[in-house]
């Protein structure tokens, strides 16, 4: 998945809602909102803004080697020694994994990691941070809910654990609704970006599950259950 399209299909339907609509009506727009299929892992150049490397979709397995060795590396010799922490298994499925995999074994990835350029981010940040101005004052941001699945975060802190991250420029942690920037450019320049929801919870809030106890199941590739846990 190439990261420049992604950015080159959302700038393609913001131009196609400023045509369908007046002026007045584009004057209504009160703010945006970014959902995104999470885990999804890409990497830029914090100095030229330029995509590094294709984006790495959750269900890529080229990192199978990358698990056996992370795996092997843990003082318990188990998928699970970091559960405690970040709440997930070593496995291909989470972009630490795809991460690390980019770095040893992409020329350009090392690079610019070694060079102290290298920043990283799921898809949400990387349309915020190209959104807001780019290598022009892009705002590097995620929200928990991406967060939480890059085993890099501490479920208790919601913050970016010491123990779990390498040195590479990680999106700032932010909660799923706040004003994080403002676009840059285009028909919705000066627009504020307040909202970034991965994937299924964004499902949860789409159907209303905003009481603790509410639930519901998301049937795609999968069966998931999320369930509101309130502050817990």
């Amino acid at each position: 998945m190439e990261p420049a399209g992604l950015v080159g299909s959302i700038t393609e339907c913001i131009d196609h809602v400023a045509a369908a609509n007046s002026l007045a009506v584009l004057a209504k727009i009160g703010a945006v909102g970014v959902t995104n299929q999470r885990e999804t892992t890409v990497v830029w150049d914090k100095v030229t803004g330029e995509a590094l490397y294709d984006a790495i979709v959750w269900l890529d397995n080229r990192t199978r080697g990358t698990v056996a060795a992370l795996v092997a590396r843990t003082p318990s010799k188990n998928k699970n020694h970091f559960l405690n922490i970040c709440g997930l298994p070593i496995s291909t499925y989470f972009s630490a994994v795809k991460l690390r995999w980019l770095i040893d074994n992409i020329s350009r990835v090392k690079e610019a990691h070694d060079a102290g350029r290298l920043m990283f981010g799921t898809v949400d940040s990387w349309i915020i941070y190209n959104l807001t101005g780019a290598e022009d004052g892009g705002v590097h941001v995620t929200d928990v809910t991406n967060a939480s699945r890059t085993m890099l975060m501490n479920l208790k802190t919601l913050a970016w654990d010491p123990d779990m991250i390498a040195y590479v420029h990680l999106p700032n942690v932010k909660s799923s609704a706040e004003i994080y920037g403002y676009v840059k450019s285009g028909p919705f320049a000066g627009i504020p970006i307040s909202g970034c929801v991965g994937d299924q919870q964004a499902a949860l809030l789409g159907q209303r599950c905003t009481n603790p106890g509410d639930l519901k199941n998301t049937y795609g590739t999968g069966c998931f259950m999320l369930f509101n846990t309130g502050k817990d």
